[in-house]
């Protein structure tokens, strides 16, 4: 399971909260790992330099198709300023098809909480995921 570890690009302005998103990625098919583990890695560079950025960590387990991510940001504009950008909004929109199933959860923490732990992390990921399923169920 390799893992690439939190690394921390930008310096927290200390007393402030960090806006946290965490996401869980599930490829369709064997085929599509190496493409998708590949691609992560532009972005994981890309975050290393993002403006705001106050740390990021990575989690592939290619057996399981399965690829999650967490970072910290100086506040959500910062976070969609990096989304928004090349290359990782191009990334996003070609690896899209290849994705089964997606979650994305986001919320805030004191600075002097980071680096955000993998436990945390995935607990909110089953809980939002949870919460997705349900709304999907009952808009049915």
């Amino acid at each position: 399971m390799p893992t690439l570890p939190w690394t921390t690009p930008n310096p927290a302005a200390p007393n402030t909260e960090a806006f946290v998103m965490a996401s869980r990625f599930e490829v369709r098919s064997a085929r599509d790992v190496p493409r998708f583990f590949a691609k992560s890695l532009v972005a994981w560079r890309q975050v290393r330099s993002a403006r705001g950025a106050l740390g990021a960590s990575l989690i592939a387990q290619p057996l399981k198709r399965t690829f999650f991510t967490l970072s910290a940001w100086d506040d959500r504009e910062s976070l969609y300023a990096f989304a928004k950008t090349a290359p990782h909004r191009d990334i996003m929109t070609s690896l899209r098809p290849t994705c089964r199933d997606s979650t994305f959860t986001f919320w805030t923490v004191p600075v002097d909480r980071l680096p955000i732990t993998w436990d945390n992390a995935k607990q909110r990921l089953a809980e939002q995921a949870r919460d997705d399923a349900a709304k999907s169920a009952a808009a049915r």
